[in-house]
């Protein structure tokens, strides 16, 4: 078998602590090393590993190479009937070896993307009770908020964990509230942090807050596992959320907190709450709005539209629409020194109520006052005909969450198309049924001007005998960048001028910059990259601003790249070293983050 890159331990970087390259400690030998999936490699076991650990007579004889291990696993995901079937078994194949689970995605990634997050993962999540063989993460329920502390506690030294992913499971992936269900949702987030960025998945803790459903059709069902009551609301709830929080702080200093999937009236109310006390994000309101941030900012590049003249009118002003919005102001008032108050004025949103009002405030969200305009400037005019605002105020950019389908119609597009050259359109609904136009029609109302990104995947449109690539706002190109930044830099905020940072950087690698005709965001196959760029961003801003704890991080740029690179995990078989048991690592003795032997019952 041939010697992998990272086999030798790294001349500069290769002592710090979440080095990645050089041979790994291990204290297990025989089942229990089998059984720690974090450690184990199968059949790829090497002769002199299998007599140092004791495997003789455990493992058929034949010595195999990953890529061996990685076509049979392939071979045997493909014979699953349908895509929830092999949703599962990629589940029990990352319960038996982690480098194999992961690997087998990084060779397959266009093809299993889907299978193993959105959507086929909604359907694990929705039969969850149903398909459950094995618990994975922390389950915390509102019931038993004295025992937070410790359940949060037992995963690990306070050094072990730098990445916890939270959900309470009322707003899952578009299909709502699924209660204990949420669990699989931080798990899926976090193994597209280990993807995307090379988080460690061993230093990562998927978590769901319990606080009961109002789905009916769980609290009826007998196999259910979560509390079978309504949701708790109010300060209950608000209490249990803040001692969760506190556990985490207190036994994970260090550790970046992802909120995920929280419903309306929770999601920006909690952000808002946390954003100036610790490094957390949440993906629904930031990660949407970075990676939309990202594309507009390709978009004006190509377009040659300046950010103080910049008009952007966002269809949808919910979580994902205020959320982008609030990007967009950071994102004009650091690039113009306006205030945030002035930035806003050049984005206008349309919700339910119409266009945002200030005489409507009492329908209002706390995420959408600070977008609602003077009724004195609609005075006698239409806000409530998609239409007419975009006639009035000829945006630059019009951003679709609406999930009304084929609202952006041929006549709203074409007036937008009479007022600027290069039409702005991000239709983000989700899922492709939801969007609010198709390409196909935008390039056509356009003349083939439009520079679009939409919310789902589509094939190349051809207009007039040219072939035009579609961007995809897919979140997963942004947030784990940003998380890789704030963990590395160690960063005590996750303040709006990093997100910017990141947002700058994804929008650098946009394939637009190079020919108009391509896409506005770079493909998702080339993440691992881009990751690097958005964590050297997100590094270099936090420095900047003040804000990082980890101080020995090179200045120079290129060595910056190869100091965090050095430092994401790969899915390849590392030389494994004996080492005691006694004295050895919580890592060393399979009993780290979600893979402990010790709390998962191996």
């Amino acid at each position: 078998m041939g010697a992998h890159p990272k086999d030798k331990r790294h001349p500069r970087f290769g002592h710090l602590p979440l080095a990645t390259s050089g041979p790994q400690e291990c204290a297990l030998t025989g089942v229990a090393l089998l059984r720690a999936p974090y450690l184990n490699k199968g059949s790829a076991f090497t002769p002199e590993e299998r007599k140092e650990f004791k495997l003789h007579g455990l493992l058929p004889p034949n010595v195999q190479t990953l890529d061996e291990q990685v076509q049979r696993a392939y071979q045997q995901y493909s014979s699953r009937p349908n895509d929830l079937a092999k949703n599962t078994f990629m589940t029990s194949l990352k319960e038996q070896n982690v480098v194999l689970y992961y690997k087998l995605i990084e060779e397959h990634l266009k093809e299993m993307f889907s299978v193993i997050y959105t959507p086929t993962e909604g359907e694990a999540i929705a039969n969850y009770s149903r398909l459950f063989r094995r618990p994975e993460g922390c389950f915390l329920n509102i019931e038993d908020q004295d025992r937070v502390d410790d359940n949060i506690a037992q995963w690990g030294n306070s050094e072990d964990i730098d990445l916890i992913v939270v959900s309470d499971g009322e707003q899952i992936l578009g299909i709502g509230d699924q209660g204990v269900g949420g669990i699989l949702i931080s798990v899926a987030k976090l193994t597209i942090y280990t993807l995307c960025a090379g988080i460690h998945p061993s230093r990562t803790l998927p978590v769901v807050l319990d606080c009961g459903t109002n789905n009916e059709e769980l609290q009826n069902d007998e196999l259910y596992l979560g509390l079978r009551r309504p949701r708790v609301r109010g300060e209950e709830y608000d209490a249990f959320v803040d001692t969760f929080v506190q556990a985490c702080r207190k036994n994970y200093p260090k550790a970046y907190i992802h909120f995920e999937d929280f419903g309306l009236p929770n999601a920006r109310r909690i952000l808002d709450k946390y954003t100036p006390k610790i490094a957390c994000f949440n993906d629904d309101v930031q990660g949407t709005g970075c990676v939309t941030l990202a594309a507009i900012m390709a978009a004006i590049n190509v377009s040659k539209v300046k950010y103080e003249d910049l008009r952007v009118l966002c269809f949808g002003a919910g979580t994902a629409g205020t959320g982008i919005a609030d990007q967009i102001m950071d994102a004009i008032a650091l690039e113009t020194d306006k205030s945030k108050e002035e930035a806003g004025k050049q984005i206008w949103c349309v919700d339910k109520p119409g266009l945002l009002l200030k005489s409507k405030k009492d329908e209002l969200t706390p995420a959408q006052l600070p977008f609602a305009r003077d009724d004195a400037e609609w005075k006698d005019k239409n806000h409530n005909d998609l239409v007419s605002i975009i006639e009035e105020v000829k945006p630059h950019a019009l951003i679709g969450t609406s999930t009304k389908p084929k609202s952006f119609t041929e006549e709203a597009i074409r007036e937008m198309a009479k007022h600027v050259e290069r039409p702005i359109i991000l239709p983000l609904s989700n899922p492709t049924k939801l969007h609010e136009a198709h390409p196909d029609d935008l390039f056509k109302w356009t003349d083939g001007k439009a520079l679009i990104a939409t919310g789902s995947p589509f094939p190349p449109v051809e207009y007039n005998g040219t072939k035009y690539e579609v961007a995809e706002c897919n979140n997963s190109t942004t947030f784990p960048g940003i998380g890789l930044g704030a963990i590395l830099s160690r960063t005590r905020l996750m303040s709006p001028p990093l997100l910017v940072a990141a947002t700058k950087a994804l929008a650098a690698q946009a394939p637009a910059l190079k020919d108009p005709k391509a896409g506005l965001l770079p493909d998702v196959t080339d993440v691992r990259e881009i990751s690097v760029k958005i964590a050297k961003a997100v590094i270099q801003a936090s420095i900047k601003e003040g804000l990082n704890e980890e101080k020995e991080i090179p200045e120079d740029e290129e060595d910056l790249e190869e100091w965090i690179r050095e430092q994401m995990w790969d899915a390849a078989y590392r030389p494994l070293k004996k080492v005691e048991h006694d004295g050895a690592s919580s890592h060393a003795k399979g009993e780290q983050g979600t893979g402990s032997a010790r709390r998962g019952g191996s």
